[in-house]
């Protein structure tokens, strides 16, 4: 029998190499042996939502947010499934509290960038970029997400600049072990073939 933090590391390691089935599988002994454990509930749901099953996902954040209404990265993770919703001014209410509970929270900077990026609002979204750098991680992520915005915004010269500098700190497309950042890299040379083939015509 696997103890808890074997069944943790096992499911974290499946859900990177994209088994969802048996990661949540995995979680779902942990929940069962434990389910007072918000963050078990918390890791359980960002797997439902990375498989495509968004009800699932919304329950187990609520379910982690009753149990630790502490838990910074459930109110991000639950603003990602408000923003994939397009009820970003919920999630928006999200972020704010997950950096309230959590201020030195990247990822909840970087995506309530995005959301703001997402309703128009590029200065306060460029705010929030400035502010996750400050953190000096997932460097490669904020310069493309600023980038993207400077773009959306007109300012191709700072969009270009930007996302040279996400090349360089992004995986190459080889990596297997940073599936997101490699998906990033790949959304990010989408974006700037875009602006510089807008820039030639």
């Amino acid at each position: 029998m696997f103890g808890d933090s074997d069944l943790r590391s096992c499911a974290l390691r499946l859900a990177q190499q994209g088994d969802c089935t048996e990661a949540i599988a995995l979680l779902t002994q942990l929940i069962c042996r434990h389910p007072h454990n918000a963050v078990d509930y918390n890791n359980r749901g960002l797997i439902y939502f990375q498989s495509g099953e968004r009800q699932k996902a919304l329950y187990d954040y609520n379910t982690a947010l009753k149990l630790n209404p502490s838990l910074a990265s459930a109110y991000n993770n639950r603003a990602n499934y408000y923003a994939a919703c397009g009820e970003l001014a919920t999630a928006l209410t999200d972020y704010d509290r997950a950096i309230d509970l959590k201020p030195h929270h990247v990822r909840a900077w970087i995506n309530r960038g995005i959301t703001w990026r997402d309703l128009g609002r590029y200065e306060e979204a460029i705010e929030n970029f400035e502010v996750a750098q400050l953190f000096g991680q997932l460097e490669g992520h904020i310069w493309a997400e600023r980038g993207r915005t400077y773009h959306l915004w007109g300012d191709w010269n700072c969009a270009i600049a930007d996302y040279r500098r996400a090349l360089t700190q992004l995986p190459s497309l080889d990596n297997d072990k940073d599936i997101t950042g490699c998906r990033l890299r790949l959304q990010l040379e989408n974006w700037l073939d875009e602006l510089l083939s807008q820039s030639a015509s």
